[in-house]
């Protein structure tokens, strides 16, 4: 059938992303309808050097079976303009713990249920058949590449080495790589084929991002399983970067992983204390198994990092820091969020946190102006929750002073030049072709926002670490350093007060000479030492936000009346760098202005008003339980929260379909701990 011809339901599920990860940076990823519509989508996506250097390896297993003389192909596939009509034999998909689908043909039930083998570079598939019709055959075909998950392989035919021993495969596709890709099935035998290429499968979600979108494949041969009338039976079919495949018992691992979730679950104590319905329960549920997504081993490191988003984003410092309490510290996951810390410091260089590493080397990128002061403010929050203060004291918080002292003098890494004015004690940072804050795309090495200088947020962190690292260098015992930190957090309040504040906007400057309105003013109103401290001040700021930025689905970057606004994100690369932090709304940024609410409840002294901002909390909470529950459940990526979103009806979802700090903002507001 052309896909021309297929109907809205059928076009929706296709644009539905689910995702299973194994906790090294590896996934497992298809639309809802098992059809690949992106190049990322694929059954094993193994990291060859954890957790970089991603490579497609198990794209599908596409399935057939034969009852009666006739052959139903249960899979969904696009190619030269085509879609093959597998999802019509698809009765039910759901992802609770892990994707199962349901396929009916005849009298004969398929379930298939996909898992990955935590820890590993392994996926299970595993079929429980009911065949109540005549005999039948179930065949089954493995559809392998061997390339970056980043790019399309063209070969028309691949340099393959393949070898079998009754059931278990070896396959090299690329003769110079030293990593085969290996496969077995507990059930039927095995067909070796010669050249057999999967040609031109086309990925619809490429197309629409501007990039190529056809590419070839490798099918090494097929799998036939026999059915008896009115037989049940149980198969597995594993595909591993393991050579002891064969000792890979699929059952067994699906059980371990349902068992590790649901111990993930239970250990946050949410579920047993909350007074949510069962719907909401379901989502809390789903929050927590998607935080877990993101929370990863580096071997090379002997630690736990936070990948930034799925499918194409690798472990960043900045994302990871803004992720921090949701995605460890309210799930109770102590001992990982101390390794997420430990991360942070390891390769501290200038006073600088690395704002990520090479994909290809680890070779550590300092880009970031933001990302060691938000590591201030995150270990202030672990000793909230924890108390841990000899951690803390010992292994952590030398590299805060350094932090502190480098940032008082002058960081110059790349022409980035950051330095704190002696003259206001402000901070300054960047220049008109760097991008060092979160707002950080270039094109050409031209800065699409340029936030260079004195940045609203830069400096509220600022005053939040002084205001933290007094508190610390109190407890820790050296009063000097308390004085000297508390002498300049007092200046830099005086000179953000004097100069931040746009009288004629009523809000405050998104950079010194930049009145943009913006959402990183919030940083000012939503740390835990709040810069603005004045309650009339900060009403207006939010005034501001919520009449210009607010949406039901996050805060847009830019507000419409500004020069540069754009509110759908679509069309090439380049159109849509161009319009990244240019009015596009991020799901994340709710986070700051929950949090901004609360703070100025503490300042407000009018219990009228103060009644005003906890009935805007409590809408808040209620709107976004409701918005994501139906996203997460019913239009979007399932179970869980993408990057972004189009700022204009019907508020479509964009960027990487299950991003970090979206998920754990969205979980804090939803949690509502107070």
């Amino acid at each position: 059938m052309k896909y021309s011809e297929i109907d809205e339901e059928v076009k929706k599920s296709l644009k539905r992303d689910w995702i299973i990860t194994n906790g090294i940076g590896g996934f497992c990823s298809q639309s809802a309808l098992g059809c690949n519509t992106r190049k990322y989508h694929g059954l094993l996506v193994a990291p060859l050097t954890p957790p970089a250097r991603r490579f497609l390896i198990l794209s599908k297993l596409d399935e057939s079976i034969e009852t009666n003389g006739t052959k139903y192909n249960l899979f969904t596939n696009m190619a030269n303009g085509e879609i093959s009509e597998g999802y019509k034999y698809l009765v039910d998909f759901k992802k609770e713990y892990i994707p199962i689908f349901t396929y009916k043909v005849e009298n004969i039930i398929i379930k298939k249920f996909i898992c990955m083998d935590y820890g590993k570079n392994t996926v299970v598939v595993y079929y429980q058949i009911k065949n109540q019709n005549a005999e039948a055959k179930l065949t089954l075909a493995p559809v392998v590449n061997f390339r970056d998950f980043h790019s399309i392989n063209k070969d028309h035919q691949f340099n393959v080495e393949q070898s079998h021993s009754g059931n278990k495969v070896r396959i090299v596709l690329d003769k110079n790589s030293e990593t085969p890709i290996y496969m077995n099935c507990s059930d039927g035998r095995y067909f070796k084929h010669i050249d057999d290429t999967f040609r031109n499968m086309y990925y619809l979600r490429e197309e629409e991002r501007g990039f190529e979108a056809e590419e070839n494949h490798y099918v090494p041969g097929v799998y036939s399983i026999n059915l008896e009338p009115n037989e049940e039976k149980e198969i597995t079919f594993v595909c591993s970067l393991e050579e002891n495949i064969e000792e890979i018992d699929g059952i067994k691992v699906i059980n371990k992983e349902l068992l590790r979730m649901t111990g993930i679950i239970y250990d946050t104590g949410i579920i047993q204390n909350s007074k949510m319905n069962d719907k909401k329960l379901d989502m809390l549920k789903a929050l927590i198994l998607a935080t877990d997504n993101f929370i990863v081993n580096r071997p090379s490191f002997g630690l736990h990092t936070v990948i930034a988003g799925y499918p194409w984003f690798l472990d960043w410092g900045r994302d990871s820091l803004i992720s921090f309490e949701g995605l460890l510290l309210l799930t109770k996951r102590y001992e990982l969020a101390k390794e997420v810390l430990l991360t942070n410091i390891r390769d501290i260089k200038y006073g600088l946190v690395p704002n990520g590493y090479s994909g290809y080397d680890n070779r550590p990128l300092y880009n970031s102006a933001d990302s060691s002061l938000l590591l201030i403010e995150q270990v202030y929050k672990y000793l909230k929750y924890t108390n841990d203060n000899e951690f803390i004291k010992d292994e952590i918080y030398p590299s805060l002073v350094k932090i502190m002292d480098a940032y008082s003098d002058r960081i110059d890494v790349d022409g980035d030049n950051i330095y704190l004015d002696k003259e206001d004690n402000l901070l300054s940072a960047g220049t008109e072709n760097t991008q060092i804050t979160w707002m950080d795309v270039k094109i050409d090495n031209h800065a699409i926002t340029p936030r260079n200088g004195k940045t609203v947020e830069l400096n509220a962190l600022w005053y939040n670490a002084l205001k933290i690292m007094a508190r610390l260098a109190e407890k820790y015992e050296n009063k000097q350093l308390c004085r000297k930190y508390l002498e300049m957090a007092e200046k830099t309040k005086k000179s953000f007060d004097e100069k931040f504040y746009n009288a004629g906007k009523h809000c405050l400057y998104d950079v010194l000479g930049d009145s943009k309105v913006r959402p990183n003013q919030l940083f000012a109103l939503s740390l835990s030492h709040p810069i603005v401290d004045n309650a009339e001040i900060a009403e207006q700021v939010l005034n501001t936000v919520e009449n210009k930025l607010l949406n039901k689905y996050g805060l847009k970057t830019l507000s419409s009346d500004e020069d540069g606004y754009v509110d759908v994100y679509e069309g090439s690369a380049y159109k849509r760098d161009l319009s990244y932090h240019q009015g596009i709304t991020w799901p994340w940024l709710l986070g700051l202005y929950y949090d901004a609410l609360k703070n100025t409840i503490i300042i407000e002294k009018n219990r009228t008003k103060r009644q005003e901002l906890e009935e805007k909390i409590t809408k808040l909470v209620y709107t976004t339980k409701e918005i994501f529950k139906s996203e997460m459940f019913e239009r979007s990526s399932i179970g869980t929260i993408s990057e972004i979103y189009d700022s204009t009806e019907p508020y479509e979802e964009r960027g990487a379909f299950a991003q970090a700090w979206s998920v754990a903002e969205i979980f804090r507001i939803v949690l509502n701990k107070r």
